[in-house]
This record gives C-alpha cells, sequence and structure tokens, in this order.
C-alpha cells in the first residue's frame, strides 16, 4: 500500500453512521474517497458533499449518495489532501485548482481532517507556489497586485490556454519564499479586487495525518 493509501484509508475511521462527509479533491483524497465508497457498499449510511466535478464523478461511481452543497449548512466532517502543511497544521492548497470549492466546504465542516504524505511538511510555508483563483476579467492587474505583496505571480497554463476552473475563473501561482503569517497573508490577498479567493487554509484544519518513513502513520491533533 503505498503513502497516499494509507493516509486516505486511516481518515475514514472517523467516518460514523449518519454523517455528512466533505469529500476532497486530488491524488491523495481519491484513496479516501475508493475507501468511503467501499464502506458505503459493506452499509455505512452517510452523505458526500464534493469539492469539485471530478470528485463529484468519482462518488457517483463508486454509489456514494451525494447532497447538492448549496442545500448544506453544516458538514461533520471533510478529508482532503494539502500541497503543504507546516507544524503549526496551516495548509496551501489548490494544486488541483479545486480550491474555491474546498474552502467552501471546509468552512462549513465541524470537523476537516488534512490527509498528505510526509513529503508536504515544511517547517514555514512557501515551497509550493500559493494559488490563488481570480477572476479572468483584468486578471494582469490582479496579478500585479498579487506581485506587490512580494510574491512571483504566475498565470496557470494548461497547454497553450489559461487553465479554468470548475468555477470558470484563472489561477495565479504566486512564489513566495516565506509565509510566516498564513492568516494575515489570506486577509491581505483577499483584499485585492479580482480575488475570488486563495489556498492558503489558515488555522483550519482539525487533524493532519501523514506517512512516516518506517511506513506507519502519523496523527497530528
Amino acid at each position: 500500500m503505498n503513502a497516499k493509501q494509507l493516509v486516505g484509508e486511516k481518515a475514514t475511521e472517523y467516518i460514523q453512521d449518519g454523517m455528512i462527509v466533505g469529500l476532497g479533491t486530488g491524488s491523495t483524497a481519491f484513496y479516501a474517497i475508493q475507501k468511503i465508497g467501499q464502506l458505503v457498499k459493506d452499509g455505512l449510511k452517510i452523505k458526500g458533499v464534493p469539492t469539485s466535478k471530478a470528485t463529484e464523478k468519482l462518488a457517483t461511481e463508486l454509489g456514494i449518495p451525494l447532497l447538492n452543497i448549496a442545500d448544506v449548512r453544516s458538514i461533520d466532517l471533510t478529508i482532503d489532501g494539502a500541497d503543504e502543511f507546516d507544524p503549526n497544521k496551516q495548509l496551501i492548497k489548490g494544486g488541483g485548482g479545486a480550491l474555491l470549492r474546498e474552502k467552501i466546504v471546509a468552512s462549513i465542516s465541524k470537523v476537516f481532517i488534512c490527509i498528505a504524505d510526509a513529503s508536504k511538511s515544511s517547517d514555514v510555508l512557501g515551497s509550493f507556489p500559493l494559488p490563488v483563483e481570480v477572476t479572468p476579467f483584468a486578471y494582469q492587474v490582479t496579478a500585479y497586485q498579487l506581485e506587490k505583496l512580494g510574491c512571483t505571480p504566475k498565470l496557470r497554463m494548461q497547454g497553450d490556454q489559461p487553465f479554468v476552473t470548475d468555477n470558470q475563473n484563472y489561477i495565479v501561482d504566486c512564489k513566495f519564499e516565506k509565509i510566516e503569517d498564513p492568516a494575515a497573508l489570506t486577509i491581505e490577498i483577499n483584499q485585492i479586487p479580482g480575488v475570488v479567493e486563495n489556498g492558503l487554509f489558515a488555522n483550519i484544519a482539525t487533524r493532519i495525518i501523514c506517512n512516516t518513513e518506517d511506513g506507519s502513520v502519523q496523527v497530528f491533533e
């Protein structure tokens, strides 16, 4: 079993009958969703809330009953991956481009479990470029204003066209040297007109589950 599958399946142990469960997006969340599909098949009664079109498709194929997020006010537990995490459980997400929906789901989750392999761990956030979802209109102006915060911004491409999110927006990947105060930077970024949301998940994760070098699993509460 690979590291991603190990931590993904471990996270499902926190799911209980009757829960509403947020279903993350990405290669690690994939394994958690696969396991949830198996548990549902074996009789677990839950309802899922997907964080992307790709996750919705996967969950439907696995027979996981889904709710429309528009009808949900509270989620019991969300399982999602991260592109980088620090010792204070601060995260960078959005490498897969689903950060807006992921953050909306996270914002109404009572428990947020981050699953990641140990290679995503950093003493200080900043190794992974911070994804910022922006409106296509005047994205150049928005990128310029992001640059003034001390990063190198780069429009995310898919082939020779800009990458387009599930919400029809663009993503600017912002390379900061170090992000010492994720909560403060979140506010600064989100005050820029044209920014829809950013991939800093500050003070959101309840616990982080990651693998260790000896092949076991570590849980940070």
